[in-house]
């Protein structure tokens, strides 16, 4: 690692405020910014120098790493960047953007002369929190280096898979998973809501699949979510939806009919509605029944 390696957070919700916490105990130097800045503030006990501007987060980093909502939030805060952002800093995008939302921001980083990675991360708060996520990369060779120590304070592995980030070969994996990761926190919800609404104990569900091809960690995961009512966001609600919308784009743009995935998505739509948004996507179970 050289000396001074400094990194630039823009954006510390869950996930952000985890990686920024990882980068500092890793030894860089982090500055971060967050459109509500009461909430990076706590990052400051951490080593994190917290800012009031994009542009300050960026001035003079090696690394500018971007975890907002989506597209649009991403490319407004890397134009309030713009003036502090050095020509031939690696800029790795870490949001879920979709295919649509990458071309401005692969624009926008060839006009500030940014060697950028598209890298969407494959985890929530827990992995985040304890530096094991997956890192989804596709960039240029000359950028891997740097990218590398940051994505070894994030991430336990990293995959790389092209070195054409415009392609959009990360982009479209990640929306590959996250459909699965949404058809299982759905499904999860939604066969302990027939279990409930059958009078079926639904720790007996549990035990009749525990240890069997039909159990996963996931299911264990959001289940215990839902049977003890911790909704505390492991993987926001609202986001779920925000992927949802644009699995659901990405597949009619490439005339691939969805069945499951527009169903889960107005399930996260009364669930959002009903005002759950802010919670762990496995409120998706209340969509079942009316408020």
């Amino acid at each position: 690692m050289t000396d001074n390696f400094s990194v630039a957070v823009l954006g510390t919700g869950i996930m952000g405020a985890a990686m920024a916490r990882n980068l500092a105990g890793a030894g860089l130097e982090v500055r971060a910014w967050n459109r509500t800045r009461a909430r990076a503030e706590p990052l400051a006990a951490d080593g994190v120098t917290v800012v009031d501007t994009p542009a300050e987060a960026v001035a003079d980093a090696d690394v500018v790493l971007t975890v907002l909502l989506d597209g649009p939030a991403v490319l407004d805060a890397v134009r309030q960047a713009a003036p502090g952002l050095r020509a031939g800093a690696v800029w790795t995008q870490c949001a879920t953007v979709g295919p649509q939302a990458l071309a401005p921001l692969v624009a926008f980083a060839r006009d500030h002369k940014l060697r950028f990675v598209d890298a969407p991360v494959l985890g929530t708060r827990a992995p985040a929190e304890s530096g094991r996520l997956t890192v989804l990369a596709a960039g240029p060779q000359d950028a891997r280096e740097a990218a590398d120590q940051v994505f070894a304070a994030i991430g336990q592995r990293t995959v790389w898979l092209a070195q054409d980030a415009a392609e959009g070969p990360a982009g479209r994996l990640k929306l590959v998973l996250n459909n699965w990761v949404l058809t299982l926190v759905n499904g999860t919800a939604e066969s302990l809501a027939l279990a409930k609404g059958l009078g079926v104990d639904p720790r007996a569900f549990l035990e009749a699949v525990e240890g069997g091809p039909l159990d996963s960690p996931y299911l264990r995961m959001k289940a215990e979510a839902i049977l003890t009512g911790d909704y505390r966001p492991q993987f926001a609600l609202s986001g779920g939806l925000k992927d949802a919308r644009l699995i659901a784009e990405a597949a009619e743009r490439a005339g691939v009919r969805l069945d499951l995935a527009p169903a889960g998505r107005a399930r996260l739509e009364r669930a959002q509605a009903q005002g759950h948004g802010e919670e762990d996507c496995a409120a998706s179970y209340f969509a079942a029944f009316d408020h």
